[in-house]
């Protein structure tokens, strides 16, 4: 019997040709495939691979300088410095504790600071420290460790620590102005990054060398001017500091303001900081510039501003004399003077401002009201309101180049409220109303230089990354504020003011005769949150001029719950002013008269 031993010669070829059949089949399809992905598919996929390469990076711009005039000169006040940022990449740190070593030996700091961050899970970008020196940068370079790089940063650099520190602000970590004038101008500071698109390696390191990057170069950020004249900041900051532990108050601010453009030739406030060292500072109250986001209800300063709008409104004339009761009786509330004031007499409108009268200032109002009447109307209301948000523009922002700048407050003109009466009366003295230091400067000035109401401006010039300049001219915001001849009728009445302190006793306020000063106290009472006032804490403010032929110069000052053996206005508010003053005509920056 024959044993079959296997398959056929005719069943093995047709397995044979059965597995061949396949093979090729499989081989077609896997060419069909490849000529699909690298023919018909060969962009798609090369820009996807690319895509997983090319990586954009933002080329951050230079920041523009700050200036500002001293003497002749410009000089830099807010500079660039380049410093570096030491960061590791943790996966490639193969001996942690050589490489801590090294770190510490280059920048100091303890070997055992370092390690956490060059042994971290889970990133490839661990920051070990900032700011450092191009020395440091190079020193780090050399150690050719594959897992730590540098990163070039420019940082903002103050040669004259705390100048003006409120005034400029600082740039936070994130390069975006904060505060000031680095905040209001951020956009011109800043300039326009660039953009690298490049190949990179698996780290994410761009390949310099590839043709594929493209670079867009960044244009750098315009330098400004301000209108600062350093050696008045320097010196206004010396009084402020001073004066602020004389009188033991919880902060002062003062503006010196050129009246006939708007310029503000020196702004600061005390307690102050230095910007280099923004980030150790533990209160952040001390980053505002009280200067333009602090308003207060200034108390009898605003006497200056009632004078004037009832002069010009022709309720009053210069000269003119009236009968003060020494307190008059508004929706049932009495207004009335300080004692020393000589109770009920004649008073005269030199009398109103050099006496500070509660009872005066009420008194003109009721004239805006009814001229020869002792009323208060609606009239006299609205006229009063017209004054101060229409023609003084206070109750909103002036613009001046700082972040935060307030809007204080105008109470509405609502005839239906019961009590609208006794509140205008309020303002009419100071009270009821809140004003920035920045907003009384401006209003002021408007007044004494004719009646144009300049917006406050911080800005010079501006110099474009080419080198052109472009002089920043005084902006208008209002015409015919008051008519030309009442600054000239307000000057001699605050004249008045500082002859009468000179005769009481304050020798600091005699000034040399070849300079006019002009100036007038505020004593305003604290509001509480709740309402009401508190009893015995006051705020002292101060507003006034110096010049030759004319002023030059107006000065406003805030003092902050002051403590004083006196009033705060006399006391807290006009030794700094005088100060101010006479260290403005001692150093030769007025120009006496002719």
């Amino acid at each position: 019997m024959a044993i079959n031993s296997g398959d056929s010669p005719a069943k093995s070829d047709s397995r044979i040709r059965l597995w061949n059949g396949i093979i090729i089949a499989i081989t077609v399809v896997i060419g069909l495939r490849l000529f699909y992905l690298q023919v018909v598919r060969y962009s798609y996929y090369k820009q996807a691979a690319l895509n997983d390469q090319l990586k954009q990076y933002q080329i951050p711009a230079t920041r523009g300088l700050i200036e500002a005039k001293d003497g002749n000169n410009i000089v830099p006040i807010v500079l660039n410095q380049r410093l570096y940022t030491l960061f590791a990449d943790p996966p490639f740190i193969k001996h942690p504790q050589q490489v801590a070593d090294q770190i510490s030996r280059i920048i100091g700091g303890k070997p055992s600071s370092y390690i956490p961050e060059l042994t971290v899970k889970g990133t490839q970008y661990s920051i070990i420290a900032h700011k450092l020196t191009q020395a440091q940068s190079d020193a780090i370079g050399k150690l050719q460790d594959p897992g730590l790089g540098t990163q070039g940063q420019y940082y903002r650099v103050y040669p004259d620590g705390d100048l003006a520190a409120q005034v400029l602000g600082f740039v936070n970590n994130n390069g975006v102005g904060v505060y000031g004038v680095e905040q209001a101008l951020n956009k011109q500071l800043s300039g326009t990054p660039g953009l690298l698109k490049a190949i990179t390696d698996v780290r994410g390191v761009p390949l310099a060398a590839s043709r594929q990057n493209t670079q867009i170069p960044p244009v750098p950020g315009e330098n400004i001017v301000l209108t600062l004249n350093v050696g008045i900041q320097e010196q206004l900051q010396q009084i402020l500091a001073r004066e602020y532990k004389a009188t033991k108050s919880q902060g002062v601010s003062a503006v010196v303001m050129d009246p006939y453009n708007g310029h503000v030739v020196a702004m600061a406030n005390y307690p102050t900081y230095n910007p280099a060292n923004y980030a150790s500072v533990s209160n952040p109250k001390l980053f505002d510039n009280n200067a333009v986001d602090y308003p207060i209800e200034p108390g009898s300063v605003m006497k200056t501003l009632t004078t004037s709008a009832a002069l010009n409104t022709g309720a009053i004339t210069p000269n003119e004399s009236f009968y003060d009761p020494a307190h008059w009786v508004i929706d049932g509330f009495n207004i009335h003077d300080i004692k020393i004031d000589g109770g009920a007499r004649e008073q005269n409108i030199a009398s109103i401002l050099a006496l500070s009268l509660n009872t005066g200032a009420t008194w003109m109002l009721m004239q805006m009201s009814q001229k020869g009447n002792t009323i208060i109307n609606g009239h006299g209301i609205q006229t009063w309101h017209n004054y101060m948000v229409n023609h003084f523009l206070l109750g909103r922002p002036t613009g001046i180049e700082q972040g935060y700048e307030a809007s204080g407050y105008v109470p509405p003109a609502n005839l239906n409220d019961p009590s609208i009466n006794l509140r205008y009366a309020n303002t009419a003295f100071g009270q009821g109303v809140s004003v920035t230091a920045i907003q009384l400067s401006a209003a002021l000035s408007s007044v004494l230089n004719g009646g144009t109401y300049y917006q406050p401006t911080l800005v010079d010039a501006t110099i474009a990354p080419n080198g052109h300049e472009t002089v920043n001219k005084p902006k208008i915001l209002e015409r015919n504020v008051v008519k030309p001849n009442i600054g000239p009728e307000l000057e001699p009445l605050m004249e008045g003011v500082v002859k009468a302190y000179l005769n009481g006793g304050f020798s600091f306020m005699n000034f040399p005769s070849n300079y006019i000063v002009g100036g007038k106290t505020g004593t305003a009472q604290v509001a509480k949150p709740t309402g009401g006032y508190y009893a015995n804490i006051y705020n002292g403010t101060y507003v006034g001029f110096v010049g030759g032929n004319k002023p030059q110069y107006v000065i406003v000052v805030y003092n902050i719950k002051p403590n004083v053996p006196g009033y705060a206005g006399s006391y807290g508010g006009q030794p700094i002013f005088a100060d101010i003053v006479h260290m403005l005509i001692n150093e030769g920056y007025i120009i006496p008269k002719n």
